[in-house]
């Protein structure tokens, strides 16, 4: 049993305890307290004048998928020889010793969603994960953790110069109502033959797993709003860009939105509106939304600088830590697990040496599961 004593906590589940003690047996997270208190048996660790956090979430990323370094021989991120392709799995292609899972740990990061690319209408099925780990099957922490897919720019370029369906945005809502619609129909028949892509676009239309749609601009957010409501599924809007502009109707359907990256700029056209303010104008709206850096675009370590931006967009400091701690974990499906400093949830913790939305601010420790795996061993 550990007992991290004497920190500030930031439980993210309610007020922050100025000098407090988290104990840890295990895996979890067993009792939050005011005070410096040692049980019996516990090992102390002393956090006094740090400040004590739940590992950060990084809802959307390639982490592991586009390797570092690497181009060719280990970017494993965009299957661009067909655009509808709902039974790849993400699981397959990350890589635990990409450089970038190193990153994370270093910005605090315990929790990623990593998954295909954009450049098809559907990409393949994402993966939810610790950030510490060699194989990844002992890292997972949900799969699948949605269905990617793609509205926009980015399909259209992969496959409109070639001639292929979809160079335009008619096509690849078409698409994507096709795929679904054939998923519809195999859930209908009696003892099928298996089939994989099917099987995949039935846990969307059975609503276990979300349709997770990559969308900048406003009308291609529509878009994806409208074929979900036609099929009755689940949907979280990737990137939201142009979220401000149709944060009413976001919230009127409670469909939430994982937003970024942030540290950018106008990398292409349909990020022409791109501004701090889009989070704010979705809190304000009442919908529920995460930051991601979506890494390597962002790297994965700038996910609380990410945040800190959003917060100068006119978020306050809670909705900024929120959005990469239990917002995050509640798109997830997660928020049972992660996210917070509760007793019960797993203990993923992180020590501060300042406050976390101050970029000057360092991670000095990273438990995952209990396990202390920040700073590196042989490292200061």
């Amino acid at each position: 049993m550990l007992a991290l004593v004497g920190g500030r906590v930031i439980t993210m589940a309610g007020p922050v305890i100025d000098r407090g003690t988290v104990l840890i047996d295990g895996d979890k997270i067993t009792a939050v307290m005011e005070g410096v208190i040692v049980p019996s048996g516990a090992e102390p660790v002393d956090v006094s004048g740090k400040v004590v956090m739940p590992g950060l979430i990084d809802a959307h990323n390639h982490v592991g998928i586009v390797e570092e370094i690497y181009r060719e021989e280990g970017d494993d991120c965009n299957e661009n020889t067909d655009p509808v392709t709902p039974h790849l799995r993400a699981i397959d292609a990350v890589n635990p010793s990409d450089l970038g899972f190193r990153d994370a740990l270093a910005g605090g990061v315990t929790t990623v969603v990593t998954g295909p690319g954009s450049a098809n209408i559907i990409g393949g099925e994402m993966v939810a994960m610790k950030t510490h780990g060699t194989v990844i099957d002992e890292m997972i922490v949900r799969f699948p953790a949605g269905l990617k897919a793609a509205l926009g720019e980015n399909p259209k370029r992969s496959y409109g110069p070639d001639k292929k369906m979809p160079a335009t945005r008619m096509a690849s809502a078409a698409l994507l109502r096709e795929a679904l619609t054939k998923g519809q129909n195999y859930l209908k028949k009696e003892n099928p033959e298996k089939d994989l892509k099917m099987e995949s676009l039935s846990r969307v239309l059975k609503r276990e797993a979300p349709l997770r749609v990559h969308a900048h601009r406003a009308d291609d957010i529509m878009t994806a709003v409208r074929i979900a409501g036609e099929f009755g599924v689940k949907l979280v809007i990737e990137h939201c860009t142009e979220g401000h502009l149709v944060a009413k109707q976001l919230a009127a359907k409670g469909i939430p939105a994982v937003v970024g990256p942030l540290i950018t700029n106008r990398v292409k056209v349909e990020m022409q509106g791109i501004t701090l303010k889009t989070a704010a104008v979705l809190a304000g709206a009442g919908v529920t939304f995460a930051i991601m850096t979506d890494h390597p675009a962002v790297p994965i370590q700038y996910l609380a600088a990410s945040a800190a931006l959003a917060k100068k967009g006119g978020l306050s400091d809670e909705q900024a830590l929120q959005a990469v701690t239990i917002n995050a974990a509640v798109i997830l499906g997660l928020e049972g697990r992660l996210g917070s400093i509760e007793p019960g949830k797993d203990a993923d913790i992180v020590i501060w040496d300042g406050y976390p939305l101050d970029i000057s601010s360092r991670v000095e420790q990273v438990f995952i599961n209990g396990q202390r795996c920040f700073p590196f061993d042989g490292e200061i």
